[in-house]
Formats: C-alpha cells, sequence, structure tokens
C-alpha cells in the first residue's frame, strides 16, 4: 500500500500499521480500546453540545478537535511501548539518552537507575502514554495530566537532545510540550469534554467541595 497521510490514517484506525501487527491478535483488544476511547469522547461533546449554548462556539469546537488529536497522537505513541514489559522501541530510546541527553547528570540517573530496572519502568511509560491519550481524548482531568504530560515532554526533549542516529529535531518535543501548557492554561477539557460535563451536572465539581469536587475543579 502507498504510504501517504490517508493510509496512514486508515491503518492506524484498522490496526495494520508495523506497531499493531507486531502484537499479534492483541493488536485487535488494542484497537477496541481506542475506538472506545474515540466514540467516547465524540458522545461527550454531542451531550456538551447540545445540554450547553456556551459550548456552541468555534473557538470550543476548534479545542475540542486539537485535544482530540493530541489524544490520538499519545495513543500512537504508546503502541510502540509493547509488548509489555519492555518493547525493543523503549529499550533503544532510552539507551538514547545515556549518551544524548543535554545535561551529564540526566543521562547518568537514565544509565544508572532507569536501565538496569526497565521492567519496572517499561509499564509505567505505558500507562503514562494511556492515561495522556485517554485525558486528551475525553477531556477529563486536562489541567492535572497536561501538567504531568508537560513534564513528561519536557524529559525526552533535554533526553534526545544532542545529534545522534538516528537523527530527532529537539524543537518536535518543544512543540508538543507548548501545546500541553496551552491546553493547561485553557482548561482544555471545558471544551466539550467531561470536565466541562461534570462541571455543570456535579455541584461538588463545580463548587469545589470535597476532596474529589477540589480535585476535578482545579484538575479539569
Amino acid at each position: 500500500m502507498p504510504k501517504n497521510p490517508f493510509t496512514d490514517v486508515w491503518q492506524f484506525l484498522t490496526a495494520t500499521t508495523a506497531d499493531y501487527l507486531q502484537l499479534g491478535n492483541w493488536r485487535f483488544l488494542i484497537l477496541a480500546l481506542f475506538w472506545a476511547l474515540l466514540l467516547a469522547g465524540i458522545a461527550v461533546a454531542f451531550q456538551n453540545w447540545r445540554e450547553d449554548s456556551a459550548q456552541r462556539s468555534g473557538r470550543h469546537l476548534g479545542i475540542w478537535l486539537v485535544r482530540v488529536l493530541i489524544g490520538c497522537m499519545w495513543f500512537e505513541g504508546m503502541l510502540w511501548k509493547l509488548p509489555l514489559p519492555v518493547s525493543g522501541g523503549l529499550q533503544f530510546w532510552t539507551e538514547q539518552e545515556t549518551t544524548r541527553a543535554a545535561f551529564e547528570f540526566h543521562g547518568t540517573f537514565v544509565k544508572d537507575i532507569v536501565l538496569p530496572n526497565m521492567n519496572f519502568f517499561g509499564p509505567i511509560v505505558f500507562l503514562a502514554e494511556l492515561v495522556f491519550a485517554a485525558s486528551m481524548i475525553l477531556g477529563l482531568a486536562v489541567r492535572f495530566v497536561g501538567v504531568l504530560a508537560l513534564a513528561y515532554t519536557l524529559q525526552l526533549w533535554l533526553g534526545i537532545y544532542r545529534p545522534g542516529d538516528p537523527a530527532e529535531w529537539p524543537w518536535s518535543y518543544m512543540f508538543l510540550a507548548m501545546l500541553m501548557f496551552l491546553f493547561v492554561v485553557e482548561g482544555a477539557g471545558r471544551s466539550l469534554g467531561l470536565d466541562a460535563w461534570l462541571r455543570r451536572k456535579i455541584p461538588a465539581v463545580r463548587d469545589g467541595k470535597g476532596p474529589i469536587g477540589w480535585f476535578f475543579n482545579i484538575a479539569g
């Protein structure tokens, strides 16, 4: 199949990319999870649009679309962290940080602490990116998760900062970090997301009452 943006999207949506195929039949479970998140995100957006006239604006729709697309990006990036506990891709790029980190202490930490314990860190990286994807697609606790994703992205930026083979452009990570920062500042989950729905439907969240209400009032 010729490679272009349309075929790439089709392969991602049908679990026929190289990252999917290496998972064997497990890819269908991962694909089902993606479609469940995407359809849930669309359903939440529709409900917000139907119930709240303030949500019916080009601004909210635009923020929603970009947020969901970034969530899809996180999900696709998560795929090559499989199979657990440590995929070959994750092992390779973690090793790259030992020699390409912007600061020596960073590379030393990865070499002496992270690499010897990849069976522990591998699943954490996978779960982190899955949480980032789910949060962005659903619009849930976007401010809180966005801060975590921002820190995670900056670690990647500094960890693969120096030139190497294969080459990585540091600005790629900085652009993603800036997007996550804007999601945090804007409270992007309040644009057709679960954060908007919770603030409208759950008085404790709207008023910041109780631990759960306080958390979601701040996190969303």
